[in-house]
Order: structure tokens, then sequence, then C-alpha cells
């Protein structure tokens, strides 16, 4: 018999979007509705951890009828702790679109091994670079 839950709660997939890595922006996440984000480069090491930003991307994963919906927006991470849309230096693309790449997968396959749950890129999303 099959361990698959076809209707997780908001408490089951926060334990397995947490698992996947350090992605998981909880506090601004709520159920339906989940915030992932990922500082891939660094943008000037030699400043100040405080004063760092960094390139790297965001999700927003929203729940929709055919599973959740994938919403993936690049840029830099300032340092007021906000994502500013814009695009990526040339020395930054291979890293970024790595890290978004490998959390993708992880992602998808989590969620379909643990609860039978599809990912689909939204319309709007800013797919692998």
């Amino acid at each position: 018999m099959s361990e698959v839950t076809q209707q997780p709660t908001h408490y089951r997939l926060l334990n397995v979007l947490k698992a996947i890595g350090p992605y998981l922006r909880e506090p601004q996440s709520k159920e339906g509705h989940y915030i992932f984000d990922c500082l891939s480069v660094c943008v000037n090491d030699k400043k100040s951890p405080e004063e760092r930003e960094f390139w790297g991307w965001w999700l927003e994963l929203d729940k929709s009828e055919e599973g959740y919906s994938a919403k993936y927006n690049i840029g830099k991470y300032n340092t007021d702790g906000n994502w500013d849309s814009l695009p990526l230096p040339k020395k930054a693309v291979t890293e970024v679109s790595r890290t978004q790449e490998a959390f993708h997968k992880k992602l998808v396959d989590e969620l379909q091994t643990k609860f039978e749950i599809s990912v689909q890129f939204d319309e709007e999303s800013v797919e692998f670079i």
C-alpha cells in the first residue's frame, strides 16, 4: 500500500520544503504560498558581511489546480534585505543558474515522491538562465 498523501497539510509540506535546503523563507510563507530564495554570488566580498549584496534568485510557489506553480525571478539581494529584479552580470550567470536548476530538481522530485504533487512553471516565471 502506498504511503503517498494526496492532500498534505501545510505543516507536512513545510517539513518537506525545509528539508530541501536552506532556501525556504518560512516567516514569509503561508498555506498555499511558499517563498524561497538563494544568495548565489556575492557582489563584493571585500565589504563587511552586513553590507554585502548578492546575485541570485527567488521563487514564489503557489498552489494551483494542477499542483503548484513556480514563479522564479532573478536579481540582486540588497543591503536592506530586499530583492531587486535586475539582469545578472555575466560572471554570476553560471552559478545562479546552477543553484536554481539544482533546487528546482530537488523541489520537483520531493513533491512528486512524497505527495504526488506536480510543479509547473508560472507563465511569468524566469525559467533557467
